[in-house]
């Protein structure tokens, strides 16, 4: 190899370092899940702030309630949601694990949960106006239930992947954290 500000050993032109280049693959898989749950964070926020804009005119009669239905019950207990997806923002820049794994039991609680709930209490709902086409709360001019059911399969799918991806990120954390001890 070269020596500093020396010449260099002969046989070489200095490209032989390329293979050390490498990062490691639970670091590449760390960066790339991150950002994943970013954006899974971020579209819930939207969800959100969908939620607590319904309920505020809902509550504060901004509009009729013809054009916007009073909030169902488990809009409640979802709008604790937010915390979750707060703790998993703050467990990343230093891979905090206890932060992590606080944000997935959480958004059990806080998000999956309130959804099921909601799945249940809207059902006679559905019900109702899959057969006899009756629907008596609406969302500007659309079905209420059609309009929450849509917001619950959404909301669940994106929590669903939350999990699925913070579990692979522990994982990856989990690795690199071995690797540590070994050396």
């Amino acid at each position: 190899m070269a020596s500093r500000g020396g010449p260099r050993a002969a046989g070489t032109d200095g490209s032989d370092f390329q293979h050390r280049e490498r990062v490691a693959s639970h670091y590449q898989m760390s960066v790339t899940l991150k950002s994943e749950i970013k954006k899974l964070i971020y579209t819930h926020v939207v969800i959100w702030l969908l939620l607590m804009g319904q309920m505020c005119v809902g509550h504060l009669k901004l509009l009729p309630h013809d054009q916007v239905a009073m909030p169902y019950q488990w809009e409640y207990p979802y709008l604790l949601s937010i915390l979750p997806s707060l703790l998993g923002l703050l467990s990343f820049p230093r891979n905090n694990i206890s932060y992590l794994v606080l944000s997935m039991i959480s958004t059990g609680l806080f998000s999956v949960a309130p959804l099921i709930y909601g799945a249940m209490e809207m059902f006679p709902m559905a019900q109702q106006l899959y057969r006899h086409g009756k629907a008596y709360r609406f969302i500007f001019g659309f079905s209420a239930v059609s309009v929450m059911y849509l917001v619950v399969v959404v909301a669940a799918q994106v929590h669903g992947w939350q999990l699925y991806y913070s579990k692979k990120l522990l994982d990856s954390w989990f690795t690199s954290t071995q690797e540590k001890k070994k050396k």
